[in-house]
């Protein structure tokens, strides 16, 4: 079976670019890593490659979940591992891309295994949190697991409420939980990992420019069909980078200009914490600085040879 190969980087540093041009080089086929990409409602605001970016590449798992969907790592799991063994079965290198870092760091450490939280606890939730915001989450949270209160940022609304959940849902702090991960998916050589790390300036002025290109393709219109749906504003899916801002818009909350800022402004500041992110938690992975698909093949190529030993 051939290793796989893990591309992690920020927003906009052409992870999708490079992962056809890999493809094309070592005989394999696109894996999606990236919590947006996989829904179908966000081909834009996503970025997600249409199909003449995939230049003829088999790409999986990008566009295959509803907005409607709370999509998650445990999901993506269970959805990446028959793909991971199809393409290694046809002989084909798995090329894994995407900047949601924690899929890759469940594929290779595996995920604590926390149980399914009902859908009423859910809700209880949310009502807690549209009563009183994230305050009322964090007093919730400290009457039953101040230790977990304590640890997660004061606007951690994501954390909060997810800890809040599992509590409600179990008995149990999340930590209880986290300590105690499943199988990895991919073991001890049989995955090469790489990050991109661009400079952040040119990062950041790819990123105004491709949100920019957003706006001309489409990316009101994927707003405007989301809004149509009425669909909870807590679903990941309407908390994408861009889609608050947009329908805030066109709710006529805000100017066409103010929403593009804020939108490019968030984008930014996701990719500052991607790049603490590869910091923390690959910190052994081999950084790639260079822009140039050229220079980055070369780089991969060679670290590749040396995990499939050929």
């Amino acid at each position: 079976m051939k290793p796989a190969i893990l591309i992690h980087g920020p927003t906009a540093s052409g992870k999708s670019a490079l992962s056809v041009a890999l493809a094309k080089r070592v005989g394999g086929e696109v894996i999606n890593a990236d919590s947006m990409q996989v829904y179908r409602d966000l081909r834009v605001i996503s970025a997600r490659p249409a199909a003449s970016e995939m230049a003829g590449v088999e790409h999986h798992l990008f566009g295959h979940v509803p907005a409607s969907e709370r999509y998650s790592t445990g999901k993506w799991l269970d959805d990446v591992k028959p793909v991971i063994a199809k393409v290694q079965r046809r002989g084909k290198v798995p090329i894994i891309i995407g900047g949601t870092g924690l899929y890759h760091l469940a594929l290779i450490e595996g995920l604590s295994e926390i149980p399914p939280v009902p859908e009423d606890v859910r809700s209880d939730v949310t009502e807690i949190f549209k009563a009183g915001g994230v305050p009322a989450l964090r007093e919730k949270l400290e009457q039953v697991d101040r230790e977990t209160a304590e640890r997660l940022g004061e606007g951690d609304r994501q954390r909060l409420s997810r800890a809040l959940e599992v509590w409600l849902a179990t008995g149990k702090s999340i930590s209880s939980f986290q300590g105690k991960k499943g199988r990895a998916i991919l073991g001890e050589r049989e995955w090469l990992g790489v990050a991109l790390t661009p400079t952040r300036s040119r990062l950041y002025a790819r990123i105004d420019r491709r949100f920019e290109g957003m706006l001309m393709e489409g990316a009101m219109e994927e707003a405007r069909g989301l809004a149509s749906q009425s669909l909870p504003d807590d679903l990941p899916a309407m908390k994408a980078h861009g889609i608050p801002w947009l329908i805030a818009y066109l709710k006529g909350e805000m100017s066409a200009e103010g929403a593009a800022e804020n939108a490019k402004r968030d984008t930014r500041r996701y990719a500052k914490r991607q790049f603490t992110w590869i910091g923390r938690q690959f910190p052994f992975w081999p950084r790639i600085p260079s822009l140039a698909i050229e220079d980055r093949l070369r780089v991969i190529h060679a670290l590749y040879k040396e995990v499939d030993g050929a």
